[in-house]
C-alpha cells in the first residue's frame, strides 16, 4: 500500500495528442518560416516514473514562441514570485517550521511519532515537512498525503504533495481528489488559505495582489535593464543643424554603443552636440519610491512588517522597544492565524477528537532572560491554598529554560 501511494503521479498520455509532423504544418503567425519544431507531447519528463516521488513534468513553449514573451506559470507557482514575495513567504515558513510541535490533551500511549518526522523516507526532520506545509499554504492551498497508518487507523506517515499533481473537483457538494487516475479522497488532507463551499481550490493573498507582484517584477527588470545597458539614462542628443532620419539614427546608435562599451568613461561631444538627460538622478531612474511601495504592499499582504524584509518603515526611527513589538505583531497578526489554521486541520485529520497539535511560539517571541526570570519568580511565589504547591517548580523552570536533558515541548502536554 505504501509503495502504491508513493508512486502515484501524472504521466504523459499513452498516445500523441497531435501526431501531425510540425514540419508539414504552416508555422504560427509569430513563428517565421524557419524554426525548430517543438515537442509534440508538450511536456518533458525529468526523472524515472515509478520512483518514490512523481517525476518532474516541465511543459515547454511551442516552437516559434517569441523570446520576449513570458511563459505561463507551469509546474510551480514559486518561480513566478517576485523577490520580495519569495522572501516574505520564506520568512514566514522558516519561522513557523522552527517552532517545535507538541500535543495537548493527548491520551497516554497515543501513537504520534510523526511529531519528530512525518516521513523519514522523504524528510530529514519535522522542520523540513513544516516548511513545505507553510510554503504551499501561503500560496493558496496545501495537500498532505498519508502513506502509512497505525493499527488504530490514524495516519503514521505522510508528506506534502505538490499541488500540480492533485486534481480537485466538486462532487455533489464534496471535494473529490485524484492523483493521476487514482482516487485519494480518503487519504489526503487539503488545507485552504481562503476557501468557499462552491470552489474546490483554495486561494492565497498573492492571487489578489497579483498585479503588485507583476509590477514589482517589471520594476526589477527595468532596473536590471538600466544596469545591463551601461547605466545609460533616458536622454536627448541635440544637434545644432537639421539631420535626416538616417543621420539621427546613426548618431543615436553610436552614442548608445559607446556608452554601453565604456561605462564610467566621460563622453566627448563635438560639432555643437548637446546631451540633456530626461531623468534627474539614479534614484528617479530606478523608480525607487514606486518599487518600494509595491514591495511594501506585497509584504503586508503576506502578513510581514516591511521592516523585517529590509523595506523602509515609513515612520520614526525604530527603538529597542518597538523593534520587539514588531516581532510580537508579526506573530500575532501574521504567523499565529496561519499556525492555528494548519495545526487545527492537521489535528482533526491525524488525531482523535479533543487532541490537538500546537507549535511552540516561544522560539520567536520569547521574552528576554530578565523578564522570564521575574515571571518565574512571581509564579513560584504563588501557592495553591489547598495543597501548598507553587504554580511552577524549580525543575519545571529548568526544563522550560532547557537547563536539563528534558525536552517537555516535544512530548505530550496533558
Amino acid at each position: 500500500m505504501v509503495r502504491k501511494l508513493l508512486t502515484r503521479s501524472i504521466r504523459p498520455p499513452d498516445e500523441t495528442p497531435n501526431d501531425n509532423d510540425p514540419l508539414d504544418v504552416p508555422p504560427a503567425t509569430v513563428g517565421g518560416n524557419v524554426y525548430t519544431p517543438g515537442d509534440p507531447h508538450g511536456v518533458e519528463v525529468q526523472g524515472e516514473a515509478g520512483f518514490t516521488m512523481p517525476p518532474v513534468i516541465t511543459p515547454s513553449a511551442w516552437s516559434g514562441w517569441p523570446a520576449d514573451w513570458a511563459t505561463p506559470n507551469w509546474g510551480s507557482r514559486v518561480s513566478a514570485l517576485a523577490d520580495t514575495a519569495w522572501t516574505c513567504v520564506d520568512l514566514n515558513a522558516s519561522v513557523l517550521a522552527e517552532m517545535s510541535p507538541y500535543l495537548v490533551n493527548a491520551a497516554p500511549g497515543l501513537d504520534a511519532g510523526w511529531l519528530t518526522n512525518p516521513d523519514p523516507d522523504i524528510y530529514t526532520s519535522w522542520q523540513e515537512f513544516a516548511k513545505q506545509l507553510w510554503w504551499d499554504y501561503q500560496l493558496g492551498e496545501v495537500f498532505v498525503l498519508v502513506t502509512a497508518r497505525y493499527h488504530s487507523g490514524w495516519p503514521a506517515r505522510f508528506h506534502v504533495v505538490p499541488p500540480m499533481f492533485v486534481n480537485v473537483e466538486m462532487d455533489r457538494g464534496r471535494r473529490r481528489y485524484t492523483i493521476g487516475r487514482e482516487d485519494v479522497t480518503d487519504d489526503i488532507l487539503h488545507v485552504r488559505y481562503k476557501s468557499s463551499v462552491d470552489d474546490a481550490h483554495g486561494h492565497g493573498p498573492l492571487e489578489a495582489g497579483g498585479a503588485r507582484v507583476v509590477a514589482a517584477e517589471v520594476l526589477t527588470r527595468y532596473a536590471n535593464s538600466i544596469a545591463t545597458n551601461g547605466l545609460i539614462p533616458s536622454s536627448i542628443l541635440e544637434a545644432p543643424e537639421q539631420m535626416s532620419p538616417d543621420q539621427a539614427a546613426t548618431l543615436r546608435d553610436d552614442w548608445v554603443q559607446q556608452r554601453a562599451a565604456l561605462p564610467g568613461y566621460p563622453a566627448v561631444l563635438s560639432g555643437g552636440l548637446q546631451w540633456k538627460p530626461t531623468q534627474i538622478n539614479p534614484k528617479d531612474m530606478a523608480l525607487l519610491d514606486l518599487s518600494q511601495s509595491a514591495d511594501a504592499r506585497i509584504a503586508v499582504m503576506l502578513g510581514v512588517p516591511p521592516f523585517l524584509v529590509g523595506l523602509p518603515s515609513g515612520g520614526d526611527s525604530l527603538t529597542y522597544a518597538n523593534v520587539n513589538a514588531i516581532f510580537d505583531y508579526h506573530w500575532r497578526g501574521g504567523l499565529r492565524p496561519k499556525a492555528h489554521a494548519c495545526m487545527a486541520a492537521l489535528s482533526g485529520w491525524a488525531l482523535p477528537r479533543g487532541t490537538m497539535v500546537e507549535v511552540n511560539q516561544d522560539s520567536y517571541v520569547q521574552p528576554e532572560p530578565l523578564v522570564r526570570a521575574q515571571t518565574y519568580q512571581i509564579l513560584a511565589s504563588i501557592q495553591d491554598p489547598v495543597s501548598g504547591q507553587p504554580v511552577i517548580t524549580v525543575q519545571q523552570i529548568r526544563e522550560a529554560e532547557r537547563l536539563t536533558n528534558a525536552t517537555p515541548l516535544s512530548g505530550v502536554v496533558s
